[in-house]
C-alpha cells in the first residue's frame, strides 16, 4: 500500500470515527421499529441525511480552504462567526453534550438502579468530563483508539447476527410519508451541522502530510467513500434489526430501551452488558471532544474575554441541567432547532459545491436567508405553509429557496 492509499485510508477511518456517535446509534434502531416493511425506503432517507450530507459539508468546505469560515463568510462576515457560534450551542451544551450523557444515564444507570436521580448523575458524569477537559488529557483519545474499533466489531457482529437470526417477523405499521419523515430524522444525528466545523481537522490532516488543493479533493472524496460505507452499514443494519422487533415491543418504548432490547436479544444477558459500556464509553469521548472544542472555539471567537476554562465549566452547568430531562425530550427541543438549522446548512453546503454555475453572490445570500426565513415560519405553527410545495412533507422551505436563488440571479447584480 502506497503512501497516498494509506493517508486514503487513515483519513477514512478519521471520519467514521468523527460522525460515529454513540449517541446517534438509537435513531436507526427506532426508526426502523416505527417504519416496520418500509425498511428500505427508510434506510435510504437516513443515509441521505445522516450520511450523505456530512460527507457534502466536508466537501463543500474543501471548496474553500478548507474551513467553515471561509464558504461562511461570503454571505457576509458576521453570518459567519454567528451562524458557527449557534452551530457549536447547538451540537454543544444545548443539544449534541447533554444528550450523550443522558444516553449513558438511560442505558448504563437507569436500567439497575430506577430511583437513582438523573440530575446527581449529570453533575457526576460532567466533574468527570471537567477532569479531561480543563486538563487537557491524552488520555480520553488513548481509550477512543481502541474504544471505536471495539465498538464496530461489537455492533457488525450484532447486525449480522440479528440478520442471519431475526429477532422477530416484519411486519407492516402503516407509517406515512416514509422518505420525508427519515430524511428529517437524519438530522438527529446533527452529523451534517458538526461537518462544516470539523471539516477543518481533515484540511489540516491533508496540510500536514504534503497535500496540495488540488489533491486534497479527490483525496477526500475517495476517503468520504470509506466512512460512508462504513455508516451506511452500521445505520442501515440497525434499522433492519429495528423492524425486526415490530412485533415484539410496544410503540410506546424509549430509543434507549429499544437499542437495549435489540442487543439482549442478539446477545443475550451479555449483549446488553457490552453494549451499554461500550456505548457509554463512547459517550464520554465525544462529550470531552465537544466540551473541549466549545470551549476553545468561544475563546477563540471572543479574543480571549471568555477564558477557555470558565467555557468549560459554563457548558457543563447548562449541559447538567439539559441532560437530566432525559433523552426523548432532549430530541423534542432539537427537533424545531434543527428544522431551523438544517435548511441553512443544507443551501450552503450545496450553493458551495455548484459555485462554479452560482456565481452571484448576492442570489445565494438571498437564498440564504429565505432558507432561515422558511425555516423558522414551518416551526411557528401559527403560520400555515401548506400551499407551499413539500410543505406536507417537513420542506417548506426548499421551493422559496430555490425561486429566490433563481429571482435574486435575474434580478440582482453581481457583486
Amino acid at each position: 500500500m502506497n503512501n497516498k492509499n494509506k493517508d486514503i485510508l487513515i483519513i477514512g477511518f478519521a471520519l467514521f470515527a468523527m460522525f460515529f456517535g454513540a449517541g446517534n446509534l438509537i435513531f436507526p434502531p427506532y426508526l426502523g421499529h416505527a417504519i416496520g416493511s418500509e425498511y428500505i425506503i427508510g434506510m435510504l432517507g437516513f443515509i441521505i441525511t445522516g450520511v450523505g450530507l456530512p460527507l457534502l459539508a466536508i466537501l463543500s468546505c474543501l471548496k474553500g480552504d478548507g474551513t467553515f469560515e471561509t464558504i461562511a463568510s461570503k454571505i457576509g462576515p458576521k453570518f459567519s462567526i454567528i451562524f458557527a457560534s449557534i452551530l457549536f450551542i447547538a451540537i454543544g451544551p444545548m443539544l449534541g453534550i447533554p444528550r450523550t450523557a443522558a444516553t449513558t444515564f438511560e442505558i448504563t444507570i437507569q436500567p439497575l438502579f430506577p430511583s437513582f436521580s438523573p440530575i446527581l448523575f449529570m453533575i457526576i458524569y460532567f466533574a468527570f468530563n471537567l477532569i479531561f477537559v480543563l486538563n487537557k488529557s491524552s488520555v480520553i483519545d488513548t481509550i477512543g483508539k481502541y474504544l471505536t474499533p471495539t465498538l464496530i466489531v461489537i455492533l457488525s457482529f450484532v447486525i449480522i447476527k440479528g440478520i442471519i437470526v431475526p429477532l422477530g417477523e416484519i411486519s407492516t405499521t402503516g407509517a406515512a410519508s416514509v422518505l420525508s419523515n427519515s430524511l428529517i430524522e437524519g438530522y438527529q444525528t446533527m452529523d451534517a451541522l458538526a461537518a462544516l466545523l470539523f471539516a477543518a481537522v481533515i484540511t489540516n490532516s491533508l496540510k500536514e502530510k504534503g497535500y496540495n488543493k488540488d489533491q486534497m479533493v479527490p483525496m477526500a472524496l475517495r476517503a468520504s467513500i470509506i466512512a460512508a460505507l462504513g455508516l451506511a452499514f452500521v445505520y442501515g443494519g440497525l434499522t433492519i434489526l429495528g423492524a425486526q422487533t415490530t412485533t415484539l415491543v410496544s410503540t410506546d418504548i424509549s430509543k434507549t430501551s429499544l437499542l437495549l432490547f435489540i442487543a439482549h436479544g442478539v446477545l443475550g444477558n451479555i449483549g446488553r452488558t457490552i453494549i451499554a459500556i461500550a456505548m457509554s464509553l463512547a459517550c464520554l469521548t465525544t462529550s470531552i471532544g465537544l466540551l473541549t472544542a466549545g470551549s476553545s472555539f468561544f475563546e477563540k471567537v471572543s479574543k480571549g474575554k471568555l477564558p477557555y476554562k470558565v467555557n468549560a465549566v459554563v457548558i457543563s452547568l447548562i449541559s447538567i441541567v439539559i441532560g437530566a430531562l432525559g433523552v426523548d425530550n432532549i430530541i423534542k427541543i432539537s427537533g424545531p432547532i434543527l428544522n431551523i438549522l438544517y435548511p441553512v446548512a443544507i443551501t450552503l453546503i450545496v450553493t458551495t459545491l455548484l459555485n462554479k454555475y452560482l456565481t452571484n453572490i448576492k442570489a445565494i445570500r438571498l437564498g440564504i436567508y429565505t432558507s432561515l426565513i422558511f425555516g423558522i415560519l414551518a416551526e411557528i405553527k401559527v403560520f400555515d405553509l401548506s400551499f407551499i410545495p413539500l410543505a406536507s412533507l417537513g420542506f417548506a422551505w426548499l421551493i422559496p429557496t430555490i425561486v429566490a436563488i433563481l429571482i435574486g440571479n435575474i434580478a440582482l447584480k453581481k457583486s
